[in-house]
């Protein structure tokens, strides 16, 4: 980050638009100014949350087909640039994007074209609410839902059954994360469910007893941000903390989704840690409730959690909610 370049001023506008959720009433960006500081700095900070989203398909075996890919909500384009970094533009035909803005529309063309030359790129204008004009076959959908109405958010939804695959990453608040589980139990009639889940079964957090849990996950910063005195900078004049970031996300396929195993499962937030055992939110086929891992049975997993290091995909086997075993999903080495 070059602090020399930064419109502190806007950030703090654009910080309290979205806090106060007044972000979707008009555009916030006046001025390439404004959209190179927003990149700069809160875009980074979402397109960490597509790398942990990417490297997690990647690492599930998952990519993508081929076709063209449409940035909803492109804003400054970090989604599209993120996608084409972790897979590549070789299977791409065009990266269109769609924006309310057209100054963000036009920043985020002419980023992609220098980051990725020899990529077409389509500027595409917005005719209606949640409108899209072609059937893409990637549609990227990235925090916009915070700044829709209900019944945007259905347009959109709607919009979306045309794709051939959807990924989509939000905050992680109780209110996006449910949301976006509406969303997944409208379309698994239609699609595959890819990630976070290990299973295509109705979403076990929508059970009365987990009524106070949402499904949110935490993306890291690249350490050298904490070295960083202007990301510090940042940090502290709008009060924002760098360590986790939490997502909600989702990622639909018509195509078969990868094989996993039948114990796959997935944890939920952060461990609670206690003396003896910590406790683990867990999501698989059976449902969403609290797992029990007790630190005398898996020593090495216990430190991993205490870390904050260990994977959130699992393979476990559990008998009355205790884990007997337990291992990464898509690890190679065995953590108890």
């Amino acid at each position: 980050m070059n602090l020399e370049s930064i419109d502190w001023e806007s950030l703090e506008r654009m910080r309290a638009a979205f806090l106060s959720g007044t972000a979707g009433a008009q555009d916030y960006w006046h001025n390439d100014s404004e959209l190179a500081a927003y990149d700069a700095t809160f875009a980074q900070r979402i397109g960490w949350k597509w790398d942990y989203v990417l490297e997690e398909l990647k690492a599930r075996g998952w990519s993508p087909p081929a076709g063209d890919i449409l940035d909803w909500g492109c804003g400054s384009g970090v989604a599209g640039r993120a996608f084409l970094n972790h897979f590549g533009m070789n299977e791409v035909s065009a990266l269109r994007l769609l924006d309310r803005s057209t100054l963000a529309r036009a920043f985020a063309a002419k980023r992609a074209r220098e980051k990725f030359p020899g990529l077409k790129v389509v500027e595409e204008t917005q005719r209606a609410d949640s409108e899209i004009s072609t059937p893409p076959g990637i549609l990227l959908i990235s925090h916009v839902l915070t700044e829709m109405t209900q019944e945007q958010t259905a347009a959109l939804v709607s919009a979306a059954t045309s794709a051939e695959c959807v990924i989509w990453v939000e905050p992680g608040t109780y209110e996006t994360s449910l949301t976006l589980i509406a969303i997944r139990e409208r379309l698994r009639t239609i699609f595959n469910i890819i990630a976070p889940c290990t299973h295509q079964e109705r979403c076990g957090i929508l059970s009365p007893e987990n009524e106070r849990h949402w499904c949110h996950h935490f993306a890291s910063p690249p350490q050298e941000v904490f070295m960083d005195g202007d990301w510090a900078k940042f940090g502290n004049m709008l009060g924002i903390d760098l360590r986790d970031l939490p997502l909600s996300f989702l990622v639909l396929d018509r195509r078969t989704a990868p094989a996993v195993s039948p114990c796959a499962g997935r944890v939920i937030g952060h461990a609670r840690l206690y003396k003896a055992h910590a406790l683990l939110l867990g999501c698989d086929a059976s449902g969403v409730s609290d797992r029990r891992l007790m630190k005398r049975l898996h020593a090495n997993e216990f430190r991993a959690l205490k870390k904050d290091i260990s994977p959130a995909l699992r393979e476990w086997e559990c008998r009355e909610g205790e884990i007997v075993r337990t291992k990464p999903l898509v690890a190679n080495e065995r953590l108890d």
